[in-house]
């Protein structure tokens, strides 16, 4: 198959013609590893197909030279520039022109897809006649605006629903999930998958045969019928309910509207659509959700290895065959380490690999993914495995003498290029060091429970660590999918010292005679993922206590009696059956109660004292600015992220009038309100 006459179309996009007349327009984004919709890209493709059309070519075949995928979506920078109304409309509204232009050639149109198929890289996809993608592991196809607040806005809101069945398509749109090519396949959202190799073969074929476009069955177009559009419109309303209120995240419920009211005119709804992108992209959800878009960019930056450092970890040891360790040593197995937990005990080393085995099925599916998942973890009760370990973590009990016995006893034992690590949660990491002779390679690598689920760890340094052992931490959780975020050794540390004040707050109220439920309610409608009461117990009380008692210390933390009285009595939440809730079959049993008499001033007294406490983390220096801040809190905690991380929502909120709430708090509950220093200079 030879291609000549080579056109280029700016800086991005470049045609070759073959000598069956198909065209094979690339895009290749300059200055980048990733393909991305920015303006200029939107702009020259305009110009490429305007030229292309003219020339009456046998198809067109749209592919990408980057390794990395197809295109990963639209520009996310320049959606920090759509809070103006007519600069969105305007923009949005040339990207649905170009895209319809695409969809009415009048010759046949294939997208050729590799790696990352995303947003409005599918939304090109989608306008396209044919879809052939790589029946890879690295192929992925979605489009996860939601994620950021919003939906759909080129034009996907309704060609998906062309090519998709009504459920799936929804789902798809209403969660931001993301499909490998034989899920994608399986629902017709791509009319073939072939192995790399083969795809400029597959695309041709289909340029050359045009066989009729994959469409969903007759059976699922009855669901567009009206009457059928209002049920399944409440029906996934409720669902969505389960885990977004639409007070905090609108896009979800737009886009349900969206097709109940329109699902049966796609031209109409096109155009509705674009008004309804506009409305939410403007709005102050989706441009906080930006926020925390670059937040978590900004964390995984920090996994980054200095050019000159060759780092490269492959063997992990992990110390304590606990909860933690033993999920951290899981975690750390899934991600392709071979990984040596060691604990004195057998019968916790078993518990581990049942976990282990357990998580495998359920992310992995194929039994020999599970299986050499399986082989890559192994029970190590002598600690063979720690002197060939690139990576050491240690996680047993919270006893700094017994820690620093250990780090004693396996310093001479490790390689000198290992790091070697902590999770401890609140010991300083000084008082550990004085045990060793290189105290320079101690740091803290925080994990948070359930180590699955939570993104964020803690990257610990004291004065005397090493700056290559730390980056080398941050470059090691990189690796394992997790944000690492710099923090000072000190009582805490964020994520520990912001949060317990705002639990040991929720427990003076119980105290107070407030009921759980309001409590937890107050939190909810703020818009935390979970209540710090159903939290406290979640984490475990005497989890909650231990932690509570060190920050106790130094800072201003109150260790509420009932919290003491609970442990004492072996009540300690979730895990017993029993704390501030009574559990059945693991979930909490909660009286009903009227929202109306959930106390206004709720939420401002448990969120003012967690954002009192981001403050004086601040100006001790604990984290390196406010951004880091709001980033840690988010992914460490669950903070609200549609406001964009308590400092960014202290701001929005006025300094000003926190401090004058505090100040009232401080008069009518106590000195735990007074206002900490560094508020004044936040809002400079």
């Amino acid at each position: 198959m030879t291609k000549t006459n080579k056109k280029k179309y700016g800086e991005n996009w470049y045609s070759e013609t073959d000598n069956d007349g198909i065209v094979w327009l690339h895009i290749d984004k300059k200055d980048a590893s990733t393909n991305v919709l920015a303006s200029a890209v939107f702009k020259e493709l305009d110009q490429a197909i305007s030229d292309i059309k003219k020339s009456s070519p046998t198809g067109m075949v749209i592919l990408s030279d980057k390794s990395s995928g197809f295109i990963a979506g639209a520009d996310i920078h320049e959606f920090t520039e759509l809070s103006n109304r007519d600069t969105a409309t305007e923009m949005i509204t040339f990207a649905h022109g170009l895209f319809s232009d695409i969809e009415a050639l009048p010759f046949p149109t294939v997208a050729m897809i590799h790696g990352f198929c995303l947003g409005g890289g599918m939304e090109l996809a989608l306008s396209c006649r044919y879809r052939i993608a790589d029946d890879d592991d690295k192929t992925r196809l979605g489009l996860p605006e939601v994620l950021l607040g919003i939906h759909p806005g080129i034009g996907g809101t309704v060609r998906l629903l062309k090519h998709v069945a009504v459920p799936q398509a929804m789902d798809m749109m209403l969660t931001g999930r993301s499909l490998r090519a034989r899920a994608a396949k399986k629902i017709g959202l791509v009319d073939a998958i072939t192995p790399g190799r083969h795809l400029k073969r597959a695309a041709r074929d289909f340029i050359l045969r045009k066989p009729a476009p994959e469409r969903p069955g007759r059976l699922m177009s009855l669901l567009g019928l009206p009457y059928v559009r209002t049920i399944l419109a409440n029906y996934l309303r409720r669902k969505v309910a389960l885990k977004a209120a639409p007070e905090h995240y609108p896009a979800p419920y737009a886009l349900i509207d969206l097709w109940e009211k329109y699902g049966n005119q796609p031209q109409r709804m096109l155009h509705e659509e674009i008004g309804s992108f506009v409305d939410l992209i403007t709005s102050e959800t989706a441009q906080n959700l930006v926020r925390v878009f670059f937040l978590r960019e900004q964390l995984k930056s920090f996994a980054k290895l200095p050019d000159d450092d060759e780092f490269n970890p492959t063997r992990v040891h992990v110390i304590g065959g606990g909860v933690m360790g033993g999920d951290i040593a899981i975690w750390c197995a899934l991600h392709g380490f071979r990984v040596t937990i060691q604990d004195r005990k057998p019968e916790s080393l078993a518990k581990v690999i049942k976990r282990a085995n357990s998580l495998y099925k359920k992310k992995l599916k194929k039994p020999r993914l599970i299986q050499a998942a399986m082989d890559r973890l192994m029970p190590d009760m002598k600690g063979n495995g720690l002197s060939r370990a690139d990576v050491i973590i240690e996680a047993i009990f919270e006893d700094v003498e017994v820690k620093r016995a250990l780090f004693k006893e396996i310093e001479p034992k490790i390689k000198e290029t290992a790091v070697m690590a902590t999770n401890t949660s609140s010991i300083p990491l000084e008082e550990i060091g004085t045990a060793l002779k290189q105290p320079e390679r101690l740091v803290g690598i925080h994990f948070f429970n359930p180590v699955s689920r939570m993104p964020l760890v803690e990257i610990v340094t004291a004065p005397s660590t090493s700056e290559v052992f730390a980056g080398r931490a941050s470059a090691f959780v990189g690796k394992i999918d997790r944000l690492p975020l710099p923090v000072k050794s000190a009582p805490g540390f964020l994520v520990n010292r912001v949060l317990m004040p705002y639990l040991m707050e929720a427990m003076i109220l119980v105290m107070d005679g407030i009921e759980p439920e309001k409590i937890d309610m107050a939190a909810v409608s703020f818009g935390m993922p979970m209540g710090p009461i159903e939290l406290a117990d979640t984490v475990g009380l005497d989890i909650c206590l231990h932690v509570a008692e060190n920050l106790s210390k130094g800072l201003n933390v109150e260790v509420p009696a009932k919290l003491k009285q609970m442990v004492e009595a072996g009540d300690l939440g979730r895990k017993t059956g029993k704390g501030f809730y009574t559990y059945t079959k693991d979930k909490p049993e909660k009286n009903k109660f009227d929202r109306a008499d959930v106390p206004s001033e709720l939420a401002d007294r448990l969120i003012f004292r967690l954002l009192n406490e981001s403050v004086a983390c601040l100006r001790d220096g604990v984290v390196a600015d406010a951004d880091q801040l709001d980033g840690g809190v988010i992914f460490g905690t669950g903070f609200a992220p549609f406001r964009g991380g308590p400092m960014h929502y202290a701001k929005a909120r006025g300094i000003d009038n926190i401090v004058a709430r505090l100040e009232e708090f401080k008069s009518r509950y106590g000195d735990r309100y007074t206002p900490e220093k560094g508020w004044e200079t936040l809002g400079e």
